[in-house]
């Protein structure tokens, strides 16, 4: 019987070890995810600003000035 338990208590220990390097280990993944989504925003931004910058510039068919 008190094999069964030094057993049991092993196990429990291994668990709650496991549990802890889990938690570290998707806290890291949850902050990399955030700075990731923070990135694709700045990214996103830019993107667009371009995008419109581009819009309001002279037509592409137009002729530069110099000509």
């Amino acid at each position: 019987m008190e094999s069964r338990f030094r057993d049991l208590e092993e196990r429990i220990a291994f668990m709650q070890r496991h549990l802890e390097q889990q938690d570290r280990v998707i806290l890291e993944i949850s902050r990399q995810v955030a700075r990731l989504a923070e990135q694709v925003a700045r990214l996103e931004a830019r993107f667009t600003q371009a995008e419109g910058e581009a819009e309001q510039g002279p037509p592409a068919d137009e002729k530069p000035p110099h000509w």
